[in-house]
């Protein structure tokens, strides 16, 4: 049968998707004109953005563009960049408490500019405050493990409280790339492959920074970051190029971005890689044609940092000059740290290649946020004192949501015979580098995290077993990349006077994050030598991972008993693990991402296209069983890589807990599906286990013939459930025909009838099928 597409609105498929999702948290947006008061005060705002253009002199409009970077300046700079603020050439700074002359000037700063500058128009203060400020969360891949918009939403809520006490009112985050590449350093920053979980808790990561109202002291402006594609870097390397046809990035890499800005977010940030040949920076693809006409955001777009700048080396322009004229003209509203826009903005426009309309426009969008966000009323920082700012940062009810943030984050790979959860009574050796990592658990961007504020796991494991027990401890190794085997002697004497040996180890915080790319993402230094050794004591043998990506865990996963992925969990790792690990709870993380056998399977993804010969168990041969001198095809001809097989290690949305789950009775509505109709999607969840825990049910489909090749499943839905044991509960997920949609090869978004697959499942590889027709 002939298909004959429905075409549809690109923001009207969206907005039916994000409205049946699961769990996704209210949809408050601080962007007037959804209701008449919020209208009027649109009216407000955009009239008194008028009112200041007409008053501003060019220079003062150019220094509206200005975002400087106050780490950067040493002592000699302050009388000219205070009198710079003074004359509102400053639109605001980053990094102020990173200064080495002056850590807390957000005040003086910001008195200079309300008081004494032309207009008096507040500066805006802008940091990377990625997964906490001073209480640090897990980092944002750990946090998509726990597919908990909820959780996600509320790890924010509590970094702009403490941001914004300090006077920050800006931050750098949610970073909604999409990346299927475990290699890249930024992955760890990233909420993983998928476009739909990814877009729900970006849009709960928007709501916690920015609440329900924008003019709320306690809240940042969001910035969703990097517009657009940076996670495709080739190879894994960090600022590479990125190819991303046009069908794949409006289908799977800007989804996260619309979401986020129907949402209500603030500010996008420019990439800075190239996309399809064309440094982020300077394209009016992105930000013109896209962002703004058509998706019609209202808020202000910022370079990266230096990014304007580095258009020349990317061989893009040719001078600064040129890259100012490249960078304004494509849309870039903010220049981040360089001073393009202040030495050339003049010249351009008297030479006509950019006007003042041009001009207006980008200051417009600046200070209609900086409105939003009320900084005429509330410029100053919100902690008055050193007591009231410590009653704030690091408080207890702070620190206990840290600590149950990462609780949700932990996935449990692998547990063989039940190792875990650890029993009271037992004598533990707790054995490798990260047991008590102070810094390395913090991961990365962590700008205002501080190790002597973590705890660790190794004293958190002594409190929990108290005299019911003990603790031995041997590092082995003195930190991740140690290759010295003089510490093996002891780990080896402690592990064969215990019950069970805990292995802790992983990569530091500083092998990723952004420059921080590997190209070999095994267990660095001697670890993997450290366990085989350890494996041979014959004692039972868990490892928890602490590190920013999966890594290839070749015989070590064979060797180990269970292995827990804790990523690197933030400030209240130690007590988090430590009631995990004893069974205080269940671990109840799901992979936010596919986890490769090895580095040469990547990129791989659960959402691929099936190929002309898809591999089966059945149809290739691994490279250890292919006998010598045999016929050409003897091994088989499909899609696989000899030495790697077909799958995963572990697929998108794996994760095991101390219980078990049984998945029956899924129910279909209909086995129809109207354009006009929805499809109601059920299954009973079952506890078969003896322990409280927690199951993500996911819903994936796959459209079976298309105009051009579709996925092989897509998720289109999820829900937590927490069940008894013995307790079974009826999962339902409603699919409406907008989810379906996809943009063919005119790049026009449409839904087309045929025949689908559905599941309900516990992960991207199994579950139960049932099948439908869209007519």
């Amino acid at each position: 049968m002939k298909k004959h597409p429905l075409t549809i609105g690109v923001m009207a498929g969206l907005l039916s998707l994000a409205a049946a999702l699961p769990l996704q948290a209210a949809n408050e947006t601080t962007v007037p004109g959804a209701q008449p008061q919020q209208s009027q005060q649109q009216e407000a705002i955009e009239s008194r953005i008028q009112n200041l253009l007409a008053q501003m002199s060019v220079q003062e409009k150019i220094g509206q563009l200005a975002l400087r970077d106050w780490g950067t300046f040493g002592a000699s700079d302050m009388k000219s960049i205070k009198q710079a603020v003074r004359d509102g050439r400053v639109g605001g700074f980053l990094n102020v408490n990173f200064s080495s002359v002056d850590k807390n000037a957000f005040e003086e700063l910001q008195r200079i500019a309300v008081e004494e500058s032309p207009l008096g128009v507040p500066l805006l203060f802008g940091q990377d405050v990625i997964h906490g400020y001073e209480t640090i969360f897990p980092i944002p891949l750990g946090q998509a493990a726990s597919w908990n918009p909820e959780l996600i939403k509320n790890g924010a809520r509590v970094a702009a409280q403490e941001a914004s006490a300090d006077g920050i009112r800006w931050t750098f985050a949610p970073m909604i790339d999409i990346s299927r590449d475990p290699r890249w350093g930024r992955i760890a920053e990233t909420l993983g492959e998928d476009p739909l979980l990814t877009s729900v808790l970006g849009v709960a990561m928007v709501e916690g920074f920015q609440t329900g109202n924008l003019a709320d002291p306690t809240s940042l402006a969001a910035c969703g970051k990097h517009f657009a594609g940076y996670g495709a870097a080739e190879g894994g390397r960090d600022y590479n190029s990125a190819y991303i046809p046009e069908r794949l990035l409006r289908d799977i890499y800007l989804p996260p971005f619309k979401a986020g800005i129907d949402a209500g977010m603030q500010s996008i940030m420019s990439t800075y890689s190239t996309l399809n040949d064309v440094p982020g920076t300077g394209s009016p693809f992105l930000f013109k044609q896209i962002l703004r006409d058509e998706w019609g955001f209202d808020g202000f777009v910022v370079s990266d940092w230096n990014a304007v700048m580095e258009m020349v080396p990317h061989g893009f322009a040719r001078d600064a000059k040129h890259a100012a004229t490249l960078a304004a003209n494509a849309g870039i509203d903010m220049e981040m740290h360089t001073d393009t826009y202040e030495k050339f903005l003049p010249q351009l426009m008297d030479e006509g290649k950019f006007s003042e309309t041009q001009l207006d426009t980008a200051v417009a969008n600046i200070l209609r946020v900086k409105l939003r966000l009320d900084l005429w009323n509330h410029p100053y920082p919100r902690a008055k004192s050193k007591a009231e700012r410590e009653q704030i940062i690091r408080n207890d009810n702070f620190l206990n949501a840290a600590k149950d943030a990462a609780k949700e984050t932990f996935v449990l790979l692998k547990n063989d015979k039940q190792l875990l959860p650890l029993k009271k009574g037992q004598t533990v050796a707790v054995i490798g580098p990260l047991a008590d990592a102070a810094h390395d658990q913090l991961g990365t961007w962590i700008y205002n995290g501080d190790k002597k504020h973590s705890h660790t796991l190794l004293p958190a494991l002594r409190e929990m077993v108290g005299d019911d027990g003990e603790i031995l401890y041997a590092a082995g190794l003195d930190y991740s990349r140690d290759t010295s085997t003089r510490g093996f002697k002891a780990a080896i004497k402690a592990a064969k006077k215990a019950d069970v040996i805990l292995f802790v180890g992983g990569e530091e915080a500083i092998l990723s994050g952004e420059g921080h790319s590997r190209g070999d993402i095994r267990l660095p230094g001697a670890q993997t030598e450290l366990v085989a050794e350890l494996a041979k004591t014959g004692k039972p043998l868990a490892m928890v991972l602490l590190a920013g990506r999966p890594l290839q865990l070749d015989k070590t996963l064979e060797q180990a008993d269970a292995v827990m992925m804790a990523w690197h969990p933030g400030t209240m790792a130690g007590p988090a693990l430590a009631d995990v690990l004893y069974g205080e709870s269940s671990p109840s993380g799901r992979l936010p991402l596919t986890w490769p056998v090895g580095a040469g399977q990547i990129p791989i993804y659960y959402n691929h296209l099936a190929t002309g010969r898809p591999a089966t168990e059945e149809n290739y041969t691994r490279i250890e069983k292919i006998g010598r001198e045999v016929f050409q095809h003897q091994p088989g001809n499909s899609s696989n890589l000899l030495d790697y097989g077909h799958k995963p290690l572990f697929p998108f949305g794996y994760g095991l807990t101390y219980s078990e789950f049984d998945y029956s009775d899924l129910e279909l509505s209909s086995n129809e599906l109207d354009f006009n109709g929805q499809l109601e999607i059920s299954a009973t969840i079952t506890n078969t286990g003896k322990t409280t825990a927690t199951e993500t049910a996911q819903l994936y489909v796959r459209d079976l013939v298309g105009s051009v090749s579709r996925p092989v499943r897509e998720l289109k839905g999820f829900e937590r459930l927490t069940l008894q044991p013995g307790e079974s509960r009826t999962v339902s997920f409603t699919l409406a025909p907008a989810q379906l949609a996809f943009h063919n090869a005119d790049m026009q978004q449409v839904i087309e009838p045929g025949d689908f697959h559905v599941w309900v499942a516990p992960d991207a590889e199994s579950g139960l099928q049932g099948s439908f027709k869209l007519q």
